[in-house]
This record gives C-alpha cells, structure tokens and sequence, in this order.
C-alpha cells in the first residue's frame, strides 16, 4: 500500500506508520516507555502528519492506536517529565539562573498546535479519524479520542481527564466534547471527581462506537470499521464528515446543514464520484472511486 502513495509522510520519530489495508493510515504511538505520553514537539509532528493524511490522495481513513508489547496504554497524555523539567527551568529563571535561561525552550514551541492534543483533540481536518483505543486514555490521550470521528476499545481500556488532580485542566478541548457526548453531570464526575471509565461504561455514554471482541482484535476491528468506510466514495465521505461535525459544533442544526451545503454541495455534484456511483448503482456493479478533489 505504501507504494500507491503519490507524496511521502513528513518525518515521524514519535509515531509508527503503516498501511493496513486499502486507502487506510495506521498511526501507532511509538513511546511505550513512557506510556505513550507526549511531550509539545510531538504534538507538532502529528499535526503535520494528519495535514498531510488530509492531502494525500490514496488514503481516505486514519487509525490511531498505542505502541507497545503488551499495550498498557494507548495515551497517557502529556509528559508530566518534561512538564517537571520545564517547571524546574522556570524556577530557576526567576532565581536569576542564566543557564536555565539559555536552556528553556522558544515559547512558541511549548504549546499544542491549533489543531489540539496529538493534532486530533480540536481538528477539523477533511478525512474521518479513528481511535483504537487499547489501554489507558488518560488525560490528553482521552482528548485524542474526543476529537476522533470513531471509538473501538478494547476490554482492557480505561478513560479519564485526572488533570484536576495534578493541578492541571483538560485544556485541548475535551471538556466541552465530552459534555457534548456524555452529558454535564457525567463529564462533570470524570473531570472533577476523578471518575475513571471502563470500555463497556463508554460505549454506554455514548463515547465510544463499541467494546472490541478481544483486547488483541481492537486494532483489526478498527482498521476493518476504516476499510468500509474507505470503500465508499471519497467523496461523499469528506461532506458526510463536515455535515457530521458542523452539526456538533454548531449551536443551530439548520445553519450547520447550509453550512454544508455551502461550502461542499455543488463540489460534490460537480465531481467525478457521484456519476460512478449512481451509473455502478444503475448498472449493479461496485463502484471504482477516483481520488477526491475537494
């Protein structure tokens, strides 16, 4: 599959690429020893890995899962390390330290990309994201998975914001997509009370698509929910996508449908895949998508 790219993936220390079937991205988060956590410039790797997953015409569904043998956690979250270290750095500047001074990051570096937590957790993006969520989505990594389009977890997956608990608040936009999901009263118990979630209690909120067969088959089962997703057209999938997140984000559901209509309407039916779809479906023939232009 590799060999049907038409432009090659930015560079990816932190992440593991593959290409597990036809048109689909497999994102592995490749720090198990530090639970997968992620510090900022990680952050910024990702971002520009799902830009070009967006631009890449070959591949029309991600999956997103964490590294490691057994996966103990999908994401930790941030890297509280190196928040300690850069803490310790800041302490030491208002000491009057020069060489802590000359070892603190550019600001601009230590902050997350506009797009979110892992560049998911406030992604707009064009093409559908899905988590495989097989161990621990704490803090952060509980933010990727709010801001993906799908949620498989295995049995062995737990979901939680304990930012509170350390100081901190979920800052990547989870807070309000969890409300959304979940309800106000449930978000509030998993973010000020330190509530943990099982996988089968977020499938029952309605945060998670399902509860995988086997803790080994999470993965498999997500790529194969990708594969059917990528069999459709290309297309129609990219504006099914925004209609889906424009009615989430916002507040009026007809503005959210002329939202859609506007921006992707007449570029859908102007496109080449809405004639191969409607002659395949005249001719009873599966379609042969071309690659989106929109």
């Amino acid at each position: 599959m590799a060999s049907s790219l038409t432009t090659q993936p930015p560079p990816t220390p932190t992440y593991l690429l593959s290409y597990p079937a036809t048109h689909v991205l497999l994102i592995t988060i490749n720090r198990p020893r530090a639970m997968n956590s992620l510090p900022y410039a990680s952050h910024w790797e990702a971002d520009a890995l799902l830009h070009w997953f967006d631009s890449e015409p070959s591949l029309r569904v991600a999956v997103l899962t964490g590294g490691g043998d057994p996966n103990k956690a999908f994401c930790a979250g941030q890297d509280l390390i190196e928040q300690r270290d850069l803490a310790d750095l800041r302490s030491r500047i208002a000491k009057g330290d020069k060489a802590a001074q000359a070892a603190m990051p550019n600001r601009t570096t230590l902050t997350h990309p506009p797009s979110g937590f892992m560049g998911v957790s406030r992604r707009s993006g064009k093409k559908p994201v899905i988590a495989a969520v097989n161990g621990w989505a704490m803090g952060g990594g509980f933010e990727i998975c709010l801001g993906c389009d799908l949620i498989v977890a295995s049995p062995n997956a737990t979901f939680g914001l304990p930012e509170a608990m350390r100081g901190l608040y979920a800052g990547a936009g989870g807070l309000s997509r969890l409300v959304r999901l979940a309800g106000m009263t449930v978000a509030s118990e998993i973010a000020m009370a330190g509530r943990f979630l099982t996988a089968q209690e977020a499938v029952q909120y309605q945060i998670a698509n399902r509860v995988s067969r086997t803790h080994e088959s999470c993965v498999p089962e997500a790529v194969e929910l990708a594969s059917k997703i990528a069999g459709l057209s290309p297309d129609a999938i990219i504006v099914t996508r925004h209609g889906l997140r424009q009615s989430w984000e916002t507040a009026s559901v007809e503005r959210a449908s002329q939202e859609t209509e506007l921006r992707y309407g007449a570029l859908l039916r102007d496109g080449d895949n809405i004639g191969i779809g409607l002659r395949a479906f005249a001719e009873k023939k599966q379609p042969a998508w071309v690659p989106s232009k929109l």
